[in-house]
């Protein structure tokens, strides 16, 4: 497959060049949060055909942004991971989200695809460093089948896959409640309160849950009239 280019000399136009392509910034968001497998990569990007994803991972190893690994025990299984070229992009990519959540994303269309895993980068997008001050604790999330979890440090976050080893808080949410949460039609407590969730854990951990993550209100994107 021929590598289209913008033949442009700028920094702007080169990176398009790399990861302008449809399904390239995808693929680099899932592996943004940790090495996945090519059935991983298939399950969460349903719609991309193992033909173009096939020639997506070799463009990305070909220009040195993945590259392939070998999961540790027990799962000793190939797999793909970013270089460090491809986590570089992660702060691009965050900031794209947090525009998208603003200005982007609006009611979920009947036929838009969703998975919880997608949430694991959204903690990072949406993570208040200055509410986190001064905490010390480690959250896991369970979104119907998918786990999570997201280690706080101070005003850092560490957002990752799978479960916690020692987490000082469970939450457990519907898939659907869950969906609410992030249009913001809906909050953690309204959600433990009517059934949809539960939460188990260190009671000072859970009470600052809900300032940790701020998204932003949505807006629409109209055209400013100039008189």
């Amino acid at each position: 497959m021929e590598q289209r280019t913008y033949n442009q000399y700028c920094a702007t136009a080169r990176t398009l060049d790399l990861v302008g392509e449809r399904w390239t910034l995808l693929l680099i968001r899932e592996l943004l949060t940790g090495p996945k497998r090519y059935g991983d990569l298939q399950a969460s990007l349903r719609g991309l055909g193992t033909g173009l994803l096939a020639a997506r991972l070799k463009h990305l190893e070909r220009e040195g942004l993945a590259h392939r690994v070998v999961l540790p025990p027990p799962a000793r299984t190939p797999a793909y991971a970013l270089t460090e070229a491809g986590e570089e992009l992660g702060p691009a990519i965050l900031q794209l989200a947090r525009w998208g959540l603003r200005w982007a994303m609006g009611e979920r269309r009947e036929d838009e695809t969703f998975h919880p895993g997608w949430a694991v980068l959204g903690l990072r997008a949406c993570f208040d460093p200055e509410a986190a001050a001064g905490l010390h604790a480690v959250y896991e999330f369970r979104v119907d089948d998918e786990l999570f979890h997201a280690r706080i440090d101070g005003g850092t976050i560490e957002a990752l896959h799978g479960p916690a080893q020692h987490p000082d808080a469970t939450v457990t949410i519907s898939q659907e409640a869950f969906l609410r949460l992030t249009d913001q039609s809906l909050t953690l407590a309204q959600a433990v309160e009517s059934g949809t969730a539960s939460a188990s854990g260190d009671p000072q951990a859970l009470r600052r849950l809900g300032g940790l993550f701020r998204l932003p209100p949505p807006q629409t994107r109209t055209a400013h009239r100039t008189s």
